[in-house]
């Protein structure tokens, strides 16, 4: 009914594992990265709120305008270095990410590789045994095709057991028609 075979071959199922287990551990790896860097964004906005607070009760507090530039641009200057840190944090988690990346991926390439190569194996043996059972098959169907009176041994069926059933008569009148005369021309005492 299923052109698949119902049960999973030791080949997949070792495949399949390997491969799961390397996807965890790239989620896992990448899952981590962002949380990283979600948190450094989140450390970022604080920062930034509270200099912009800072800021403002500064500009609000002051009496002349000179004091409100005074003010403003005194806050400018570790905006910038803030920003400059976040930009460097982000560079690190960055290169950080793609060093684990790489780590999980070679931990994880020679196992999958071989069981992707164990895996090809047996289909290639797999389907080479289908191939060859369905030929069979194939030259089978053929040759019913071709004569459907032919037995495997090459005798019609019909015409074969009538010539064989007589070639017996024959044989069997011939040997008791030899043992008959013998017995005929034997002396009787």
């Amino acid at each position: 009914m299923y052109p698949f075979p119902q049960s999973v071959s030791p080949a997949v199922r070792t495949h399949m594992d390997a491969q799961t287990a390397f996807l965890n551990d790239m989620s896992k790896s990448m899952f981590r990265s962002f949380q990283q860097i979600c948190d450094l964004n989140i450390q970022l906005v604080q920062t930034m709120l509270e200099e912009s607070t800072l800021a403002s009760q500064q500009v609000l507090s002051a009496d002349r305008q000179t004091e409100i530039f005074t003010a403003a641009s005194s806050r400018a200057q570790p905006a910038t270095e803030k920003l400059r840190a976040y930009q460097q944090h982000i560079s690190r988690l960055a290169a950080d990410a793609q060093v684990e990346l790489a780590r999980v991926t070679e931990q994880h390439v020679q196992n999958t590789t071989r069981t992707a190569r164990a895996l090809v194996d047996e289909v290639a043996r797999t389907t080479a045994e289908e191939t060859e059972r369905n030929l069979r098959t194939q030259q089978d169907a053929m040759r019913n095709a071709t004569d459907p009176f032919v037995r495997g041994n090459g005798d019609a069926r019909g015409d074969g057991d009538a010539q064989r059933g007589q070639t017996e008569a024959r044989q069997g009148a011939q040997q008791a028609a030899g043992q008959g005369g013998r017995t005929a021309g034997a002396p009787t005492h």
